[in-house]
């Protein structure tokens, strides 16, 4: 296969917001590194993560100007050197950065297959989502039957797998969702669906529960949401895993841990789990190819805009207007 010099992209020029984004048609096309692969990219993932960079907001993002996405799928057209186990043609999904774009280089160990019988978009979310949501309830949660799990924006792209992980678990799902996205939380397998916006969910988890309060808790919007999660948090067995801010930073004390909260927070970031623990990275893609074979794991179903959408898309990501995993197609 020919390989451009230059290719479409969506530039950041500013920490501003996605409003400032734009499409160009001159980018160069990089060229892989020791250990990397050169993508050609058929579809790439939209996350909150991304309308976190071009916000400035998050830790370790990247300058401006830059191109944006750090998620995609697509055919594998050059290998770096010293990359084994992978073949030119080969499509496969992963992360790194500049996504939003026609070719993207990303690190060979962070690639993985797109499974066989799937379309590339339909494999969106493998790597991010749906590893986020496994780490979250199983190595890190420590899910078991029985337990009651709470769910925050279980619409979104990590909230859909969560919800249908727990419950293949054997937990009972108390989810948070905006009402009208009810119905696509229920669908999903949910017990109880919640809206935080309008209740006062402390009291509810507590009712729903007979007064103990969730188990665990999937903590990805922060702010205030964080503050009613802690305090809807079973004491002393209870646990409330982190793995975003969606609203904002939000605090816990030590003196509220010794006296007023006593219950386990943790945090998760799985891009720090894949470079720091990739055993349990490794771990976590069996499983999730075992429960691809057990029916659990389902292609995904992306609503997919072109690439000079993204702006629109992230800027509706953002306003909370968007049902599950969205993509880009370059």
């Amino acid at each position: 296969m020919s390989i451009p010099t230059t290719m479409r992209a969506l530039l950041q020029p500013s920490l501003n917001g996605p409003q400032d984004m734009r499409l160009i048609h001159d980018a160069p096309v990089p060229s892989p590194g020791p250990g990397e692969v050169l993508i050609r990219v058929t579809a790439a993932g939209v996350n909150f993560a991304d309308l976190m960079q071009t916000l400035g907001t998050y830790h370790g993002g990247p300058s401006a100007p830059y191109v944006a996405g750090f998620e995609a799928t697509g055919e594998i057209v050059a290998l770096g050197e010293g990359v084994v186990g992978l073949e030119l043609g080969a499509h496969v999904i992963g992360i790194g950065p500049g996504a939003f774009a026609q070719y993207m280089v990303m690190a060979a160990a962070a690639v993985a297959p797109v499974p066989a019988g799937w379309a590339d978009e339909q494999a969106l979310g493998l790597v991010l989502n749906w590893a986020t949501a496994l780490a979250a309830l199983v190595p890190i949660g420590r899910i078991a039957a029985g337990e009651t799990v709470l769910i925050h924006a279980a619409a979104g792209g990590v909230g859909q797998a969560a919800v249908k992980l727990a419950k293949h678990y054997g937990a009972t799902v108390i989810a948070t969702a905006s009402a009208g996205k009810h119905e696509t939380v229920r669908a999903l397998g949910a017990d109880r669906v919640v809206d935080a916006r309008t209740a006062d969910l402390v009291a509810e988890v507590l009712r729903l529960t007979d007064g103990r309060g969730a188990d665990l808790v999937l903590e990805s919007v922060g702010g205030e949401t964080f503050r009613a999660s802690i305090a809807a948090t079973r004491r002393v067995t209870g646990r409330v895993v982190v793995f975003g801010v969606a609203s904002g930073e939000a605090a816990i004390t030590n003196w509220e841990l010794n006296f007023q909260h006593p219950i386990h927070v943790i945090g998760l970031h799985i891009g720090v789990l894949m470079q720091t623990a990739p055993e349990i990275f490794d771990e976590l893609m069996r499983e999730l190819r075992s429960l691809e074979s057990a029916g659990v794991l389902t292609p995904g179903r992306p609503a997919v805009h072109d690439l000079a959408e993204g702006p629109r898309v992230l800027a509706a990501l953002g306003a909370r207007a968007t049902v599950g995993k969205l993509a880009l197609r370059p």
